[in-house]
């Protein structure tokens, strides 16, 4: 199946055939509406099932997490596809969050707009740490024009290694962007009462990036512009899930 996908500003351009369901007994509008559901709001799996009973769909929650362990991702992979170009200023800063009763540190990237570029779970934020990270940013990107961080000596000591032309800024103040950009993985993190493994968190919180889809910065918009902007995003979330074209229900 071959669609043509609208990106708002961006015109028309072919895409890649939506995910496979071969095998599932359920329609690919509950699968799809699961997941999302699980992926956008801080609910749990069994809080999902809840949500699913109440409009009349028997789904248990071990098939829910089954779901959104396997569409998850591609989900993701496919919003991934359809994102802008990374802007050319990182804002990067780092959060500790217990994994199984142990400290873990959560190292983010996010650009000037607030998109998500990258996530990292590590055991330290030492230089060895930020060096790591920052040659993971750079692995799939352009070097960007400035980088901002906190204070941490790590973040300064890497970037003389990795990139020492690049412009770094290093102040509390500047890095706000990052820092509100972990707010839906401390909600999500409630929700779950904590990661279990840091692989788990780790894949978890891949998916969860590209899901910022459905996180446009509305304080900016118009209720009008945020709606037409939301039905855009929809839209295109109906064709990478495969459920463009089908017939509505109820």
């Amino acid at each position: 199946m071959i669609f043509v996908e609208v990106v708002s500003g961006r015109g028309l351009r072919v895409s890649s055939v939506s995910p496979s369901y071969r095998g599932h007994r359920y329609p690919v509008e509950v699968i799809s509406h699961c997941v999302w559901l699980y992926h956008r709001f801080p609910l749990s799996c069994r809080e999902v099932e809840e949500l699913m009973l109440e409009r009349g769909v028997v789904v248990s929650y071990e098939t829910v997490r089954q779901w959104y362990l396997k569409f998850g991702q591609a989900y993701a992979n496919a919003l991934h596809r359809r994102r802008p170009r990374p802007g050319d200023k990182w804002h990067l800063d780092e959060v500790f969050i217990k994994i199984n009763g142990e400290l873990k540190y959560l190292w983010r990237a996010v650009d000037q707009d607030g998109n998500v570029l990258d996530i990292l779970v590590q055991n330290r934020r030492d230089k060895a740490a930020a060096r790591r990270f920052f040659r993971k940013l750079l692995k799939a990107r352009s070097v960007p024009r400035v980088v901002v961080t906190d204070k941490p000596r790590s973040y300064g000591a890497a970037h003389r290694e990795v990139m020492p032309s690049v412009e770094h800024r290093s102040h509390k103040g500047l890095n706000s962007r990052a820092e509100n950009s972990h707010r839906p993985t401390r909600q999500r993190e409630r929700a779950m009462k904590g990661f279990r493994s840091v692989g788990g968190a780790q894949r978890f919180l891949a998916a969860q990036r590209h899901l910022t889809h459905f996180r446009p910065r509305h304080h900016l918009m118009t209720a009008t512009n945020h709606r037409a902007e939301m039905t855009v995003r929809f839209a295109i979330w109906e064709q990478i899930t495969g459920t463009a074209g089908l017939p509505a229900t109820a």
